[in-house]
């Protein structure tokens, strides 16, 4: 145990040791740490919650500062729920503690929308080396679900359940750390219960990675699914779900299921739109594209048909349940299998326990022969199997019309292209001009689509310059950006000034210029999450250089190649000279949307020696 954690497990306790502590003894880097947490959620004999944590933080660095604003959430008009009892700041200041108490200034609540408010409260005097402590009461419906790791160190974390004996939960713990768990019969309020505590201590901070899905996904803590409640001689209910279960009941919900067989708001619009589609790609595409074009998402997720798919057709705008269980409504209707699919976002995490909690969002699936082709019409710019990356998250759960379902995986398996063309020239004075051609497809399409239309042109223009090292970008031009089916181009011609090295009587340049990769994403030699690209990728560069009058070729790159273990990826670099023409063809190429933390060290030795091959230089030597 840490020596802090031993002068800091009391609540109310501040010790001067504590307060003079400069930097984590586990963590130097770290801005602040839970030097103390514990959590106690009482479960009352009529379903309510009793839940008061105490808690106490160190701030080491500035950087920790937002550490001392927290929030709570309650329910709309019932901010009363949340009851903060004790809360103060304190500090070290002439070798005495002094205590900063929490005034009702500090104190407000931001009235979010209909369903929750949010009670938040800010720390006076926060400084560097401050503690901060407090103790909070809630109130609410059964248990809540408790993440023990932070973003910062926890030296000691305890949560305590107390559930009366009638009440049965299953308890799912999560990430990759394990608590110890210590269970006795309590007698409270005159009823017997079981007291379980799950403890930690020591937990490391959440580590940042990149290219993680959702890093909540691997945070230690612990979810409580309702199983049953047994009252003897009284009252019996099963709440147990698998994934089936789930499934079905949610089809059972009046706002899902029924909506599906109401079709007379749309049958004649739809009878129209299918004249002379005869083929089950022709109608698939045709009905997405009119659900798209007709109705326009709110920005709202849920399995749930909010408005109801007949309103949401005449508004022209729902959320993704109304857009997408009408967009399967039409396509049974064209006498397609279509059936829609449970999924959950990335920003709810990955569907790992079958609660109906689990899923957040649906798409829609046809079973056209031996493919399935899933569909989302909320993004204006997705396609049959290119889905808002949002919605690729593992598997979802395909939902039949007679109540079975299966898993099946989102996870795409046509590769996304970018296909780019460099034609550029090097002058004697280190100008370069030249024009590019960047084509893409699927999945790097419509996030092509959606930037360009976020940012209007000339804002695009001017991040794309940017972006691309400062160049200055004229004569810019697009080829199929409103055919969905086809894949965009963008064209334009370039020029600037600072994209090589003069020395002496030689030029320094590196051949891919912007496109080059300079930075090595998976420096660190242990991965602690998956590697989540979100689907596999090849980058495909034709390079042509013509070579300045007066200067002759000194040092080139060496052709190389590299293919990853397990047909992870590949990556190819292949130089030719021919005259006073360069010509590269790089080809960087990902087969797997998810790497797996056993194939980390593949991947990144793979990505270290493709950079150092894409960051070598070519020298032009003056005659």
């Amino acid at each position: 145990m840490l020596k802090s954690n031993a002068q800091d497990s009391k609540f109310g306790t501040i010790t001067i040791t504590a307060l003079e502590e400069k930097v984590h003894p586990q963590d130097s880097a770290a801005v602040g740490a839970v030097l103390f947490s514990h959590v106690k959620m009482n479960l009352k004999m009529n379903g309510s919650t009793e839940k008061v944590t105490r808690k106490k933080v160190k701030i080491y660095k500035n950087g920790g500062y937002n550490l001392s604003n927290i929030q709570f959430y309650c329910p709309a008009g019932k901010s009363n729920n949340v009851e903060i009892v004790n809360a103060a700041t304190y500090n070290l200041v002439d070798g005495k503690i002094v205590k900063t108490k929490l005034t009702s200034e500090s104190e407000f609540v931001e009235k979010t929308n209909n369903d929750f408010w949010i009670k938040k409260i800010t720390f006076p005097n926060v400084k560097e080396g401050s503690i901060i402590e407090y103790e909070c009461k809630e109130w609410g419906g059964y248990l809540s679900d408790w993440s023990f790791q932070e973003n910062i160190p926890v030296n000691y974390s305890e949560l305590v359940t107390i559930i009366p004996d009638p009440y049965v939960f299953k308890k799912n713990i999560k990430g990759i750390y394990t608590p110890k768990v210590i269970s006795k019969v309590a007698n409270t309020y005159g009823y017997s219960a079981i007291e379980t505590s799950y403890l930690f201590q020591n937990l490391p901070a959440m580590k940042e990675e990149s290219y993680v899905n959702n890093i909540n996904n691997y945070r230690s803590g612990i979810s409580f699914e309702l199983e049953s409640v047994a009252i003897p001689g009284q009252f019996y209910k099963s709440f147990s779900n698998d994934w089936t279960n789930v499934a079905k009941t949610i089809y059972d919900f009046d706002n899902f299921g029924p909506e599906l067989n109401k079709t007379g708001y749309f049958e004649d619009d739809l009878k129209k739109l299918l004249e002379g589609k005869n083929t089950s790609n022709a109608k698939i595409t045709a009905i997405l594209d009119y659900v798209k074009s007709t109705v326009t998402w709110n920005d709202y997720v849920g399995y749930s048909c909010a408005k109801g798919v007949r309103k949401a057709y005449k508004d022209k705008s729902g959320n993704c349940a109304d857009i997408n269980l009408m967009l399967t409504a039409m396509l049974r209707h064209a006498g397609l299998k279509a059936n829609p699919v449970l999924t959950s976002t990335r920003s709810n995490g990955i569907a790992f326990f079958p609660t109906l909690s689990a899923f957040n969002y649906v798409i829609a699936a046809v079973e056209n022969g031996d493919e399935l082709i899933l569909l989302d019409a909320t993004d204006k710019y997705s396609a049959p199997n290119v889905l808002p990356l949002r919605a690729l998250n593992w598997f979802g759960r395909l939902i039949r019309k007679d109540g079975t379902s299966e898993s099946i995986d989102l996870a795409p398996k046509k590769t996304s292209l970018d296909n780019i063309t460099v034609d550029y020239a090097i002058e004697a004075n280190g100008q370069i001009s030249g024009k590019v051609r960047h084509q893409f497809t699927e999945y790097n399409a419509m996030a092509f689509r959606n930037k360009f239309e976020k940012a209007k042109k000339d804002n695009y223009l001017d991040s794309l310059e940017e972006e691309l090292g400062k160049i200055e970008i004229r004569d810019y031009s697009q080829i199929n950006i409103n055919d969905i089916l086809l894949s965009p181009v963008e064209i334009f011609s370039f020029s600037g000034t600072d994209l090589c090295e003069l020395i002496g009587d030689k030029i320094y340049i590196n051949p891919m210029l912007f496109f080059a990769s300079t930075k090595n994403p998976f420096k660190q030699d242990k991965r602690e999450y998956p590697i989540d690209f979100g689907f596999p990728f090849l980058e495909k560069y034709n390079i042509n250089i013509r070579i300045p009058d007066g200067f002759v070729l000194e040092t080139i790159p060496s052709a190389n190649a590299l293919v990853m273990e397990e047909g992870l990826g590949t990556f190819k670099y292949n130089i030719a000279v021919n005259e006073n023409m360069l010509q590269l063809l790089i080809i960087h190429q990902i087969n797997v949307p998810i790497v797996t933390t056993d194939q980390y060290g593949i991947i990144r030795e793979y990505y270290k020696e493709m950079i150092a091959k894409q960051t070598q230089k070519i020298v032009l030597k003056k005659i």
